[in-house]
């Protein structure tokens, strides 16, 4: 009698599912949100002044490639075309790193607070976003300090840093409160693009799909000259020990605080609730 053999079962292996490729735009903002919430009510005040200045070192490193790679050029759209690229360096640094950038804040905050009411999550979200700021102006301090320590600039880059500190100051030649909401209303827009910035990078699932829309929007955004707060602190903490450019106070008072309002504006109002308000007709929808 022959023995019969049981059949010998095969395994199939699962059909493979690509990766996605990007987060879809009504999801990133809950993203940003609970990061945002994360980062206010999990990280104590030491560390979001570390992250802080490590993204205002960071932004200060951006800041000097820009200029260093757009010296002595002579095409206007090839000087703003480098001077994007070198400033992108800084910002991906500060997406890839973790590290807290105001003008990001700005997005997360308001997107924590739309997204799960004040709650617990007003005052430290307040004491967040001020560390974030005094954070970002003291390591950008630091690391214009210590590279203007370490490095001799050629007549080119110091030509080229004068005239981005006098763009920073441009307001301030028109004066009065014109010319002050001008300064605002240039945040406005700096925000509005650095902030799709880092909420086009969320939706990025890869390395190069981070990056390339940083390149992107941030090249237009530093095209464009407009106001964005931790940038002209970079290029003032640059630009200072040079004797270039105005005094802090004058800095502070034409050019970041301005900008910084502008900033918080722009990310609420062009980023957090446009976004929020998609997304909570995605869901009403679902």
């Amino acid at each position: 009698m022959t023995p019969t053999t049981a059949p010998v079962e095969t395994t199939r292996p699962a059909p493979s599912v690509a990766p996605e490729q990007f987060l879809a735009a009504d999801l990133v903002i809950t993203e940003m949100a609970e990061a945002g919430a994360a980062r206010a009510l999990d990280r104590s005040a030491v560390e979001v002044l570390v992250l802080s200045m490590m993204a205002g070192g960071f932004i200060t490193v951006g800041a000097l490639f820009s200029v260093l790679l757009a010296a002595g050029t002579a095409n206007e759209g090839l000087v703003r075309l480098l001077e994007g690229f070198g400033f992108s360096v800084g910002f991906f640094l500060v997406i890839m790193t973790g590290a807290l950038l105001f003008t990001e804040v700005n997005v997360e905050m308001p997107a924590a607070l739309l997204h799960g009411g004040p709650g617990r999550l007003g005052s430290a979200i307040a004491k967040l976003w001020l560390l974030a700021a005094a954070g970002n102006l003291l390591g950008a301090f630091l690391i214009g300090w210590a590279i203007n320590m370490a490095e001799v600039f050629s007549p080119q880059v110091t030509e080229l840093l004068t005239e981005v500190v006098a763009s920073k100051m441009r307001y301030a030649s028109i004066g009065g409160a014109g010319g002050w909401w001008q300064a605002v209303l240039s945040g406005v827009l700096a925000n509005w693009l650095v902030g799709m910035a880092a909420f086009v990078a969320t939706m990025g699932r890869t390395v190069l799909g981070r990056y390339i829309p940083i390149f992107l929007i941030v090249s237009a955004f530093v095209a464009t000259g407009v106001m964005h707060s931790p940038a002209n602190m970079a290029y003032f903490s640059l630009a200072h020990p040079l004797g270039i450019g105005p005094s802090w106070p004058v800095a502070f008072g034409w050019s970041i605080l301005p900008a910084a309002l502008g900033n918080i504006l722009g990310a609420f109002f062009l980023v957090a609730l446009p976004f929020w308000v998609l997304r909570r007709s995605q869901e009403s929808h679902d």
